[in-house]
């Protein structure tokens, strides 16, 4: 593993001289190198520490988040190598999530990209604004898979897939690594949340997570390794259990998995007093206790809880922790601070000039833009009048734009906004008012996104009547997705669904343009309302990006990473479960099915229209058998039968009929985007080979099988055509 040019066990230079820096460490300037407490600046839970810069000048904190700014970090700097005895340089860590002060889409809108490209140059402009910033570390990617929508942080992952979200995790690895650490456009990166944290119990974050070691290692420890494998700097630990034990003392995930199988030579770090919650977990009897078993499992690094700090050294002369494994963890991170080029030039984060040369350049502001429109979703578009509604006819005269998030800054920036101005972001309504200028486009808010008060509904609906569109900007509020953001309903909060069926019944054609941090049930919204434009929460360009898709300045390419389920009862619902023994059957009520809704959702993994249509044909293998060392051929024709120039997403699943071990009905092997002109067709290729098949068989090996397989082609996971393979 490289970092910054440095092999964290080569270089003996390197080695030699964290050595002897360490030689002249007392225990609790050691100690002090395993903590790491916010400054105060912001917080992302209860603070439980005060005094920070005493404890930087004692030796005791050698690291804090939530500081940021040139000045400011310097400062803070500045104390750690003039007023501390060694002069070791503090490491300077945020939440910079998508986006510093210019925000990106939210991951999960990102994502529906399906550009690894993108999401790569993403990471790497985050990194290049927040490193102007002062900062060094940032606590992302998070490649948490989750299933289930409920679940607020769902927004800051990538989705259900576990193949793609490990694309996904490599892609910003290298956008915020890049190739050299010590280049200060780049910024140290933290995997999270290991391990399985997007699996809580009813959807509700912190809960539990139990399932059995077959699943953990297939379905959520892939895109953790495939972060590893890229060469990524740190680990976070997650706040659940796993198997009874709390992932921060659980010596299974850090030890086993993620140093002896994996090779990881970085540095652990908890989450927020993740350590302190084992006690409540009824992991441990007290703090004390929390200490041991998390330094004993492999955490290097103590985040908020002064745990470490309070106890380690008495733990120490108790021989219940060694000393020599505080001082691999404090070598791990000192290593990582060289990779840093800190204790080269340890204010070579703070300059100020390039920090206002790069906050909200033009740079910044166009990837956003971009980054915006790519991750658009067009869920529906029904024709009006002999005409799909969307884009927009030049023809519209009047325009009724309602809802509370059409001229709403903040609450476009989504979660985890990290340091972004809302003063910056462009609304719906100004993007609109700027692309229609030949337009009367009429505002009202109509209602908010958390009462269920109505007094707005009439301005609303006398402004629907007059318009000949309505456009309705509807969803949640950066709040109400995110850490902590559980919801038990999906649906539009507040009085939103009610608006929305008052405007519908004024007759007028209604395009919805749906912001949230999740997929939420709109099973009505599909079956009335004629166009849906799933935009997620875009970030600073959110108005401009989703003005392109309404204008039709860009054709929609954005393909759901997200099953979008018709109801919550569905709820886990993904595209690749497995059969059942009773596998559904209309006539048969004695089958894997529900009494009142049924078993498809209302939008497939990998669903998204566009505004042409694309057609499918001619699906060919190279051969029907293929053997354990032979490439499979995959071919298939696409075609625009479509008016509009568009880029679509073709989709590549297998299914492996029999195994030692159940399969899931369906599996995304690969996918390839294909940008066609109208009346244009392509013949495109895939390649699969064993590799691809393997699998945690019966026994616990990872390996292919022999046996019969289906291999599927289309544009997403539902729509697909399908042929036969036999691998042997």
């Amino acid at each position: 593993m490289v970092l910054g040019g440095i092999s964290l066990y080569g270089q003996e230079n390197v080695n030699r001289k964290i050595e002897a820096l360490m030689g002249k460490m007392t225990l609790e300037e050691k100690i002090g190198q395993l903590t790491l407490f916010t400054s105060g600046w912001d917080q992302t839970g209860p603070t439980l520490h005060d005094g920070y810069k005493e404890d930087v000048k004692s030796g005791r904190c050698g690291n804090l988040f939530n500081a940021h700014t040139a000045a400011y970090n310097r400062e803070l700097q500045r104390i750690a190598i003039e007023e501390t005895r060694l002069g070791i340089p503090l490491l300077f860590g945020y939440d910079v999530i998508h986006g510093y002060k210019t925000i990106f889409p939210i991951p999960l809108a990102e994502a529906c990209s399906w550009d690894m490209a993108l999401a790569e140059k993403s990471a790497h402009l985050a990194a290049k604004e927040a490193a102007a910033g002062g900062l060094h570390w940032t606590f992302n990617p998070m490649v948490d898979i989750a299933r289930d929508p409920r679940w607020g942080r769902i927004a800051e992952g990538t989705g259900e897939d576990t193949w793609l979200g490990s694309q996904i995790a490599v892609a910003k690895v290298k956008g915020y690594q890049g190739n050299d650490l010590s280049d200060p456009t780049t910024l140290l990166a933290c995997v999270k949340h290991f391990a399985a944290y997007g699996a809580p119990q009813a959807g509700r974050d912190y809960h539990t997570v139990d399932m059995s070691e077959r699943v953990l290692r297939e379905v959520y420890l892939p895109p953790y390794k495939a972060a590893i494998d890229a060469g990524v700097g740190t680990v976070m630990t997650s706040f659940n259990e796993l198997d009874g034990v709390p992932a921060t003392g659980n010596d299974f995930l850090m030890e086993q998995i993620l140093r002896k199988e994996w090779g990881f030579e970085g540095f652990v770090v908890t989450d927020y007093t993740s350590i302190n919650e084992m006690v409540p977990h009824g992991f441990s009897k007290d703090e004390k206790q929390a200490g041991e078993q998390a330094l004993n499992a492999g955490v290097d690094m103590d985040m908020q809880g002064a745990v470490y700090q309070s106890h380690l050294a008495q733990l120490v002369k108790e021989n219940k922790v060694k000393i020599t494994d505080i001082d691999q963890a404090v070598f791990r991170i000192l290593k990582m601070k060289y990779a840093l080029g800190l204790f080269d030039d340890p204010y070579r984060y703070s300059n100020e000039e390039r920090e206002k040369n790069t906050l909200f350049s033009k740079e910044m502001m166009d990837h956003a833009r971009e980054a915006g429109r790519k991750s658009i979703v067009l869920l529906k578009n029904e024709s009006i009048e002999g005409r799909p509604l969307l884009p927009l006819a030049k023809s519209i005269q009047k325009i009724a734009l309602i809802g509370p998030l059409a001229d709403n800054q903040e609450d476009l920036l989504g979660t985890w906004h990290a340091a972004g101005d809302a003063s910056k972001v462009v609304t719906l309504k100004q993007a609109l008012t700027d692309a229609l200028p030949n337009a009367t486009i009429t505002y009202s808010q109509g209602c908010s996104t958390e009462t269920d008060n109505r007094d707005g509904f009439g301005p609303a609906m006398d402004a629907a009547k007059a318009a000949d569109v309505v456009i309705m900007a509807i969803g949640e509020n950066y709040r109400q997705s995110g850490e902590a953001a559980s919801r038990s309903e999906l649906g539009l909060p507040g009085a939103q669904q009610a608006l929305l069926e008052a405007i519908y019944q004024t007759g007028k054609p209604v395009i919805v343009v749906l912001m949230a941090g999740r997929p939420l049930t709109i099973s009505w919204m599909h079956d009335h309302v004629p166009a849906i434009v799933n935009t997620w929460h875009l970030g600073t360009m959110a108005g401009p990006a989703i003005a392109d898709v309404l204008t039709g300045a860009y054709n929609p390419s954005g393909k759901l990473v997200i099953t979008f389920p018709r109801n919550v009862g569905q709820i886990p619902i993904y595209y690749n479960m497995k059969n059942t023994g009773r596998p559904f059957d209309a006539k048969n009520k004695y089958t894997s099915k529900y009494l009142d809704v049924d078993n498809t959702p209302l939008y497939p993994f990998g669903y998204g229209l566009s505004y042409t249509r694309f057609k499918y044909s001619n699906l060919k293998l190279s051969k029907s058998t293929i053997g354990f060392n032979e490439d499979l051929k995959v071919t298939i024709t696409i075609s625009n039968d479509g008016e509009y120039t568009g880029e679509e997403t073709a989709q590549l699943y297998i299914r492996d009929l029999v195994g030692s071990v159940t399969r899931p009905v369906k599996e995304l092997k690969a996918f390839q985007k294909v940008v066609l002109q109208p009346g244009e067709s392509k013949t495109i290729s895939f390649y699969l080979r064993s590799d691809d098949l393997r699998f945690y068989t019966r026994s616990m090996e990872y390996k292919a099988e022999a046996g019969d397989f289906k291999v599927f082609v289309g544009g997403d996971s539902a729509d697909v055509l399908e042929a036969d393979f036999e691998l042997k």
